[in-house]
């Protein structure tokens, strides 16, 4: 057999001890698959005192990463630290020194990304990041290798399991998203503080990637109109369904032909009940890609933990180790990021449906308010539902609508229009829809 991938780890958590677990427990199947050994020699983390549920050896575990970074026994390195620093400079000095990286850090990947696929490609080493997107869904890889023949128009999904799964119990027992909330910290789906997650963030790091990967640009979190789940209400939903929808919180990066400008946003999203991502529920991830000639194709899975997440990892290891050569950037990296070029349409070009709720005083004139201030911009109503709190009137009554095809610009001025009125009793609440 050919010269082991001699391997380190740096970060020693719950993602860590999973992969640790995993490459023992499944040792006699992928030694099975591969031409070499895969061997962890070195694994780095502040803590070097509590013990973990893995399999290692004290002497294994030291304090310093830049132990491993500097041996030059050891191949390749994993990166599970997370966050900005010290992961980027961990990643930066190990790429430097000639040794592969494998990550699951997105947020690292969706700021620092390109430069760092760059300098791997300078080094003639490999960046791998399967476990950066969807957990276990084998999405990066799709894109790379799978669909790499296709001119890819579109990649949009539910990427955020925490958000998934207080959507999902919002809609099935007309929570409160605060008690929804609470319930997923529970079960261990949401962290102490979940904003992270509600505020859209995580999934914005996402669809970054994805969207970098998808039309070879330079696309950043910086870049991704971001609105997070934590306003919606049980009537948005309850509405939603009203009218054939269900609420996700989608990652969506769009454009109609190869160099044309790219649409890359995050928000709660109306979608109908009966499509493809309309039936994700719970924790599980999906996502839907658009290409020519392929059409569409769709992944599903768990999008998180540690057993998701070990298992995307070594499966990069195993791309690494099933390479007795030397690494080629051709067989791992056929969709190119371009570094510093991108096109970006504005939100405000953005053409879709739209879902408004509006807070309105329940008397006569109220819809006719609403209808006028549409008719102003051009755009047309689809479907409405009034909600009426009380029979007296005194209380304000909530009108949901859902447009036509309409543009941003215009919703937002018709919105601004309307909340002017002294009929309006509230701000109004938008949402966009994707048929």
């Amino acid at each position: 057999m050919s010269k082991p991938l001699v391997i380190g780890l740096i970060g020693f958590g719950n993602i860590g001890s999973g992969v640790v677990r995993t490459l023992a427990e499944r040792a006699d199947l992928i030694r099975s698959r591969l031409p070499r050994l895969i061997v962890l020699k070195t694994i780095a983390d502040k803590d070097t005192v509590t013990k973990r549920n893995a399999p290692y050896r004290p002497e294994q575990l030291v304090g310093d990463a830049m132990t491993l970074i500097n041996d030059p026994e050891i191949d390749a390195v994993i990166e599970l630290v997370g966050g900005l620093e010290p992961a980027r400079t961990f990643v930066e000095r190990a790429l430097r020194a000639g040794k592969h990286v494998v990550t699951a850090n997105k947020a690292l990947l969706a700021v620092h990304g390109p430069e760092l696929m760059a300098l791997a490609e300078e080094k003639n080493v490999g960046l791998l990041f399967e476990a950066s997107v969807g957990g276990g869904i084998p999405i990066i890889r799709a894109l790379q290798q799978g669909l790499c023949a296709n001119e890819l128009t579109s990649v949009q999904g539910i990427l955020n399991g925490t958000c998934n799964y207080i959507l999902t119990r919002m809609g099935e027992r007309e929570m409160p998203f605060s008690q929804a909330l609470e319930e997923a910290k529970s079960h261990g789906y949401a962290e102490p503080d979940p904003t992270y997650d509600i505020e859209g963030y995580d999934t914005a790091h996402k669809i970054a990637i994805l969207a970098s990967l998808a039309f070879g640009m330079d696309i950043r979190f910086k870049d991704v109109f971001t609105q997070g789940i934590t306003q919606l209400e049980p009537a948005d939903i309850q509405a939603a369904h009203e009218m054939g929808y269900t609420i996700k919180l989608l990652g969506i990066a769009k454009r109609a032909a190869a160099g044309a400008a790219a649409e890359v946003r995050v928000h709660p999203t109306l979608i109908p009940l009966d499509s493809p991502l309309g039936k994700v529920n719970g924790v599980f991830n999906g996502v839907l890609v658009d290409g020519r000639p392929i059409g569409t194709t769709m992944y599903y899975g768990r999008g998180a933990g540690a057993d998701a997440t070990s298992s995307a990892v070594i499966s990069d290891l195993m791309a690494l180790a099933a390479d007795e050569s030397r690494f080629s950037r051709w067989r791992d990296g056929r969709l190119r990021v371009q570094p510093g070029a991108k096109a970006i349409k504005p939100m405000d070009a953005l053409e879709t449906h739209y879902y408004i709720r509006f807070t309105m005083a329940d008397r006569p004139g109220a819809m006719a308010t609403i209808g006028h201030a549409l008719a102003d911009q051009g755009v047309s109503i689809r479907s409405m539902i009034q909600h009426q709190s009380d029979d007296s009137g005194k209380r304000p009554a909530t009108i949901s609508i859902v447009t036509h095809l309409a543009k941003e610009k215009g919703i937002q001025a018709a919105i601004a229009s309307v909340e002017g009125h002294e009929m309006s009793a509230a701000k109004a609440f938008v949402l966009r829809v994707e048929e």
